[in-house]
């Protein structure tokens, strides 16, 4: 093995939730983010505490979107879970009952107990616990747009800016700091040139890069998709001796070699012949696909636990994949000693996965490569019950292996700033690698209605600003601007989409949109005198103390930041 590491290993996990307090229960309302805590939050925090104790430190970036941030301090949250945690243990004991569903019942009450201890023990304050560990130096914390609005079909550049100037913001108030790296909402990219609006019609105009809008806000690094990577052009090489040395594509292309659009490092983005301060990690496709394929990642492993077979319908859990083309109803018991071990062997695989890229790439560039891997959050033990479990055996592996230097992506920026400058091209990490996920036949209306509605808004934003005597209309544009900011998350294309939720999505969607659309109209008519004082200002509480309880420190600047 050699003395020196081959390279590096980054690990980001992307956690991220919609809005859903006081917007129903089950399936898609609170209980979803209570199986969240539950299933994600809390194991990762107890995974985190156990490197701790081993002398691991700095073993992954973490995305925490401030929506998520939010709901996860919310009163409404926090009184919540702890009720979730009593019903869970509840249904275990009576399960325990049942004498074929005793054994396994039974562990669920452990599982439930010991979650319910460390829920108390920190007070009931997931974010706080998460802060104290990044703050610790044991991973790093990543922000993102404030509600997870997709910035490449956003209309305007200063509302890409104010999703993520108050993410940005969001989420120091909650953590205590200012992340300096990002989880781009469905890694979608857009470079600066020409853009057509792609609904309604309108003129070609030039648009600030999405790169560009995250280094005027302090941002140093994000992720993206291979394809995305894949798609890259050289712009040159920067050094810290030499500074910026144009690359010719051709030339480029001949150098290849030595890293341009490879995934296994990452690249400074710039534009029009110059270097920004921001890096993008690529997804490592390889890698990352043991655990996130269908066909062939481990979380389809017939022996783990089947996520949608439970008791009653809406129960506990006690069957195992089995076969993943089976029928619910041929689901066999599931084996909790026999999993452990199962775990256990592919963490190491992982790990040896990870390994042998590394060698692979130092023996061929002489370089310390990068492999980052990247996943949504929620698949570590929301979908994938063993998750957390495999998560802490694949970073003790790695940490292990004297090749593999195992870092966070900021500490891999820091040890080993990148040489390469690149133009990256549009692009997601969703189906087809383009925007067809989130623009389409089903959710094209959706975008025809956000657009008017940044127009609305930012219309309305220069008539207040013109107002001497403006306070009325400025509380009332605020809570407007908290709804314009849901109502572009990417969430409601996504699962009416995918089919997961359609009635969910549109139901989300039209309500932030009918409430933006009131307090737009209430603006209007504080503007023109046509609403008396106390009228605005009851109408002000009212709104105010919906069910959207959230961002409630908008602050309308962050819309006049320098843009299109």
């Amino acid at each position: 093995m050699n003395a020196q590491p081959a390279g590096s290993f980054v690990l980001a996990l992307h956690g991220h939730m919609p809005w859903v307090l006081h917007h129903g229960r089950w399936p898609h309302g609170e209980h979803w983010l209570f199986e969240a805590a539950v299933g994600v939050y809390l194991p990762i925090l107890s995974v985190l505490d156990e490197l701790d104790e081993a002398g691991i430190h700095g073993a992954l970036s973490l995305g925490l979107t401030p929506v998520l941030l939010e709901q996860l301090r919310h009163p409404t949250f926090r009184s919540g879970l702890d009720h979730y945690l009593v019903d869970l243990i509840r249904r275990a004991q009576h399960d325990a009952k049942d004498r074929v569903l005793t054994e396994r019942a039974q562990r669920w009450e452990r599982s439930f107990g010991a979650l319910q201890t460390l829920w108390r023990s920190i007070d009931g304050d997931i974010v706080g616990a998460f802060a104290a560990h990044a703050k610790a130096g044991h991973l790093e914390l990543l922000s993102s747009f404030a509600a997870h609005g997709y910035a490449p079909l956003i209309k305007h550049d200063r509302c890409i800016r104010a999703q993520l100037e108050m993410g940005l913001r969001t989420s120091e108030r909650h953590l205590g700091f200012r992340p300096t790296g990002i989880w781009l909402p469905e890694c979608a990219f857009r470079p600066a040139g020409p853009w057509t609006q792609p609904v309604l019609g309108g003129p070609t105009r030039d648009r600030m890069g999405v790169d560009r809008i995250l280094e005027a806000h302090g941002v140093t690094h994000f992720f993206v998709d291979a394809a995305t990577a894949n798609g890259a052009r050289s712009e040159g090489r920067w050094t810290a001796e030499d500074g910026f040395e144009k690359i010719g594509w051709d030339a480029a292309d001949r150098e290849a070699h030595i890293g341009w659009r490879d995934v296994m490092e990452p690249h400074w983005v710039g534009t029009h012949g110059g270097a920004s301060k921001v890096a993008a990690f690529a997804r490592h496709p390889d890698v990352s696909e043991q655990v996130w394929s269908a066909d062939v990642g481990y979380p389809g492993d017939p022996r783990y636990l089947e996520f949608h077979k439970r008791k009653d319908g809406d129960g506990l859990r006690y069957w195992r994949v089995t076969d993943r083309k089976a029928d619910l109803g041929a689901k066999e018991s599931y084996d909790a000693d026999v999993v452990a071990s199962v775990a256990h062997n592919q963490a190491r695989h992982f790990a040896s996965v990870v390994s042998q890229r590394l060698h692979d790439w130092n023996a061929s560039t002489g370089r310390e490569g990068c492999v980052t891997a990247t996943f949504d959050g929620e698949l570590f033990g929301h979908w994938w019950h063993e998750g957390p479990e495999f998560l802490r055996e694949a970073l003790v592996a790695i940490h292990h292996d004297p090749a593999v230097r195992l870092q966070t992506a900021a500490a891999r920026l820091e040890s080993h700033p990148p040489s390469e400058v690149v133009w990256l091209p549009e692009g997601s990490w969703g189906e087809g690698n383009d925007h067809r996920v989130w623009l389409n036949d089903q959710t094209r209306w959706t975008w025809e209605a956000a657009h008017r509605a940044e127009d609305r808004f930012l219309g309305l934003l220069w008539k207040v600003q013109q107002k001497s005597k403006r306070k009325r209309a400025e509380a009332l544009l605020k809570l407007a601007a908290r709804e314009l900011l849901l109502l572009q998350a990417s969430d409601w294309q996504f699962v009416i989409h995918t089919a997961q939720a359609v009635d969910y999505g549109f139901r989300r969607f039209s309500g932030h949109l009918s409430r933006f659309d009131t307090l737009c109209s209430m603006v209007d008519d504080a503007l023109n005198g046509r609403r008396s004082f106390d009228a605005a200002q009851k109408a002000c509480r009212d709104l105010a103390s919906s069910a959207d309880s959230c961002f409630v420190d908008v602050d309308l600047s962050v819309f006049t930041l320098p843009g299109d």
